[in-house]
């Protein structure tokens, strides 16, 4: 077997035998990273298809292949194992990303001691020592007979270390620190990373081992290293949240074995992170009812509603461009829905700044929201309130009519359970909607309707 230097591009995957500032294929610049490339023989191929090597497989028909249940596995916290589809998957791979001090290192030695009763736990850190880490165990009371410590960066000693100790589930923290040394980069480099995922992930899949992998950030919010780090991993899990903030939330973005949807609400305090199991009411806790410009919205994360207060401020320009500002919502979708109120529904806002916030540091990426945040803003510009009671929900099209949307009955019953008592709802969802008792249903065909519907109230 012989091995080559090649420089690889990340954006588009041009290889060339030297470094060059700017790729040729795709013309961007600092993209080409040097990675090693084994040759095999190819003997087999170059003599014909008749030619078979003693290692060759048969392939198998489908019918004849034996399936089971996945082993599933309790993490013993609801709101993690709500996000991994129930569970953690008996030799999986979970990637977990997040900014720096949001909690990832956190978590996972709450899970150590969750689990740690039945499972063997190997916990291996590349950033700190194993004295650091008892430490930190220690404050968050994650201490357990079955959790295993190690400080390594070098990869081939760390395979060999969990051949020895053969445990049921091995946390790395973090991948960016990891080093082999058959390639010549240095640790957090792509190849690195990438051969390092690599070696866990065969290991993990011939010995059913579940890897934690814990990933590094870019200043863009996307995890370092290759984009085939998040394919060659079954679960791609992100920590949101500011750090000032004590709410953090868990989004999975890629599940091989559950839902993309759910998210799990966390709380950070002293001793650790802490479940949030009303998410809700944790949003709209300190919520003034005498503020305008403000607007609740239910969004569906998963099989859960959750609802969140947008806020919206409108005064007048200082500058020749008005100026459009969003926090928890698409910049690109607030400007969309300003220029529907401008046309569809005559609300001048061309000579107003706009700024747009989601109470709590929720993202909220359903459409479902838009008839809220038109509400938040026209309410916001006018100086009016939106009764304290009052809830949206509707997808706003670019012609200004309401589309319906899905699972509006979940929606409505969350809302009632939190002492609300009317909605604002698209008229085409109205349609055998079951209405919880006491609960008032005001359905709207456009956004003017909708818009002096809110006026009367």
């Amino acid at each position: 077997m012989k091995q080559k230097t090649v420089f690889i591009c990340n954006e588009c995957g041009y290889q060339t035998a030297k470094w060059m500032g700017k790729c040729p294929s795709c013309d961007t610049w600092g993209s080409l990273e040097e990675s090693i490339v084994r040759e095999e023989k190819k003997m087999a191929a170059r003599q014909g298809v008749n030619s078979v090597t003693p290692n060759a497989r048969m392939p198998r028909k489908i019918a004849e292949i034996e399936t089971t249940d996945e082993v599933r596995t309790k993490t013993g916290i609801q709101e993690l194992d709500r996000v991994l589809g129930g569970g953690i998957v008996k030799g999986s791979l979970v990637l977990v990303g997040g900014d720096p001090g949001i909690g990832k290192s956190t978590l996972l030695l709450q899970i150590c001691q969750k689990v740690g009763d039945t499972k063997k736990i190997l916990y291996i850190s590349g950033e700190e020592s194993e004295r650091q880490i008892k430490l930190r165990a220690e404050r968050l009371d994650a201490m357990s007979e079955n959790l295993y410590l190690m400080s390594e960066t070098d990869v081939e000693t760390i395979l060999e270390s969990i051949n020895v100790a053969a445990p049921d589930i091995v946390i790395i923290d973090s991948i960016q620190t990891m080093h082999h040394e058959s390639i010549t980069s240095a640790a957090g480099s792509v190849p690195q990373v990438r051969e390092a995922t690599n070696a866990f992930m065969h290991l993990a899949k011939s010995r059913d081992i579940t890897f934690f992998i814990v990933g590094h950030v870019t200043k863009d919010g996307t995890l370092a290293g290759p984009r085939v780090l998040e394919h060659m991993v079954d679960s791609v899990l992100y920590f949101e949240g500011d750090r000032q903030m004590t709410f953090r939330i868990l989004r999975a973005v890629k599940n091989r074995f559950g839902s993309t949807n759910e998210i799990g609400v966390f709380e950070m305090a002293n001793d650790g992170l802490r479940e949030v199991e009303n998410p809700s009411a944790m949003l709209l806790e300190g919520r003034s009812e005498n503020n305008s410009g403000s607007s609740i919205i239910c969004a569906m994360e998963g099989s859960r509603g959750v609802l969140a207060e947008v806020q919206a401020l409108v005064t007048p320009t200082g500058f020749g461009n008005p100026r459009r500002m969003s926090s928890g919502i698409d910049l690109n979708r607030l400007i969309l829905l300003i220029a529907v109120l401008e046309k569809r529904a005559r609300v001048h806002l061309s000579g107003s700044d706009v700024y747009l916030n989601v109470a709590g540091g929720l993202r909220i990426d359903e459409t479902a929201a838009d008839l809220g945040i038109c509400a938040a803003i026209v309410t916001g510009q006018t100086d009016t309130q939106i009764p304290p009671d009052m809830i949206f929900v509707g997808e706003v099209g670019l012609s200004g009519e309401l589309r319906s949307v899905s699972q509006l009955e979940k929606r409505l019953s969350e809302a009632a359970k939190l002492g609300f008592k009317s909605a604002i709802v698209p008229k085409q969802s109205m349609k055998g909607l079951n209405v919880p008792d006491g609960f008032s249903v005001f359905g709207v065909k456009n956004l003017s309707e909708a818009m002096s519907l809110i006026r009367k109230k």
